[in-house]
């Protein structure tokens, strides 16, 4: 095992997770309690998504405040705690791990922890702290109308919503809608009645589906065409659950056929194109009425990109991940697409002092294999993510699952031996793709320490899940469970 690394030289944390890390329960689900300048990010858009599934009557309480004034462990005692757990034969052939120290950043133990791994989901941190980093967390993506060259034309411009909906009960509460949309429209045309609708996805460019996918991934629910007009994340049906979902091949042309029966324009002659110049003197923000082809006839926003993060980890939205990743290509002035969205993230992640050796993305929701990510990157990126000197960052901590309660940790700590101390105190992210598994996060010791973490591992039996996740839930609920000095 290599030495133990010392206190990065860069940087000393405050310790905020404390007052990142709040849950409190209400009657609809969980609200995250963040600093910083919440309600400016947030605007008046409607509450995040309420956690699906029954409330507990009586919940214990979770994320107990860290204590900053607790020993950390010692790498002596991590080794020998963490040691026969990596070990485990579950977990395949290739174990890296890192654990550091959230209020130094100094580095407690590292096995593997420069090693590029294959990541799947936990990708999604690193697009969820590129996305705030470059877009901020109040930006908001537009949905916009604009007059076609015939009269009556109208162009759907898509802006690379995935939230946006048909109408007011879409997939995703408080989403932007298309009869919203189709109001403004009627509206600026005044007496001009709709005669066609064209779609214009050109936002997007590249491939739909990236190429390290799997092969049964655009049919298999959990993915789907990334196009820069969609309804619902490209489901088929909006009352879907978070998950496995139905997708339908081509999403820009399904919601230009929704727009159209807003309009009452015939379905069948809609069409995919490309908008009109804004007219001279105008910009496309600018609303400019019915004038000539390439005005502004209307448009409508995506919640903040704060809530779509908090969506994105949460859930593990994949089709959100990946509008994110695009997101930052747009910020960077790189095309819209795999490709640009991975270099306009290496990038971020370059000048944010993180890390880079081991890093090779090829998507932003980790549904590639071709996608590396070193465990010391993920608990560097946590760290930063909780120094008060990042404000906006701090919304990745909103949707990250917390064992035995929430998202793709909800069913998981407590019933499994091993794993019970775990239990209201590891929050995380999960990933999981044939023979891959990880997982990272923060997680507070039996002293009071809070300490972020990651493992992952990439070569386990294609039949050895549930015996994976077993194993790495107890690397985690070891971290909780000790003092390790």
């Amino acid at each position: 095992m290599p030495p133990p690394v010392g206190p990065a030289p860069r940087r000393r944390l405050p310790l905020v997770l404390a007052a990142v890390l709040v849950l409190v329960l209400v009657a609809v689900g969980l609200v995250v309690v963040r600093p910083g300048p919440v309600g400016r990010w947030l605007g008046d858009a409607p509450a995040t998504p309420a956690a699906t599934g029954t409330v507990e009557s009586a919940p214990v309480p979770v994320l107990v405040a860290a204590d900053s004034g607790a020993p950390p462990p010692s790498t002596d005692g991590l080794r020998t705690t963490l040691e026969p757990l990596i070990d485990d034969t579950a977990l395949g052939g290739r174990v890296n791990v890192a654990v550091a120290d959230a209020l130094t950043g100094e580095m407690l133990f590292d096995r593997g922890g420069g090693e590029g791994t294959v990541p799947a989901s936990v990708t999604k941190l690193v697009t969820a702290v590129t996305v705030l980093t470059a877009r901020g967390p109040g930006h908001r993506i537009p949905t916009r109308a604009v007059a076609g060259a015939q009269p009556g034309e109208v162009i759907l411009v898509g802006g690379g919503d995935p939230t946006l909906a048909a109408g007011p009960k879409g997939f995703y509460p408080g989403a932007a809608n298309l009869t919203d949309l189709a109001d403004q429209v009627r509206k600026a045309l005044g007496g001009v009645a709709p005669t066609r609708v064209v779609v214009d996805s050109s936002r997007y460019s590249g491939p739909v589906y990236e190429p390290g996918w799997d092969d049964d991934i655009p049919t298999g629910g959990y993915g789907g065409a990334i196009t820069a007009l969609m309804l619902d994340g490209a489901r088929t049906n909006p009352k879907a659950g978070p998950g496995w979902a139905e997708r339908v091949a081509e999403p820009d042309l399904a919601a230009g056929r929704a727009f159209a029966k807003l309009l009452g324009v015939p379905v069948g002659t809609v069409r995919k194109g490309t908008a009109p110049p804004a007219p001279t003197g105008t910009t496309a923000s600018e609303p400019v009425g019915g004038g000539g082809p390439g005005a502004e006839l209307g448009a409508v926003h995506s919640p903040p990109l704060l809530r779509l993060v908090d969506i994105m980890i949460s859930d593990s939205d994949n089709i959100v991940a990946e509008a994110l990743a695009r997101q930052v290509a747009l910020a960077r002035d790189r095309p819209a697409s795999f490709a640009g969205a991975a270099s306009a993230m290496a990038e971020v992640v370059s000048e944010m002092g993180l890390p880079v050796a081991g890093l090779d993305l090829a998507d932003g929701s980790g549904l590639s294999r071709n996608n590396l990510i070193s465990p010391a990157l993920l608990t560097e990126l946590l760290a930063l993510a909780a120094s008060p000197d990042r404000p906006e960052l701090a919304g990745i901590f909103g949707g990250l699952p917390v064992a035995g309660w929430s998202g793709t940790l909800r069913d998981r700590y407590g019933a499994t031996p091993g794993t019970a101390a775990g239990a209201g105190v590891v929050r995380a992210k999960t990933g999981t793709l044939t023979r891959v598994h990880a997982i990272a996060g923060v997680v507070t010791t039996a002293e009071g320490r809070l300490l972020t973490f990651a493992v992952l591992t990439d070569d386990v039996p294609p039949d050895g899940m549930e015996p994976a996740r077993a194993a790495l839930d107890r690397i985690a609920a070891a971290l909780a469970g000790c003092g390790c000095r």
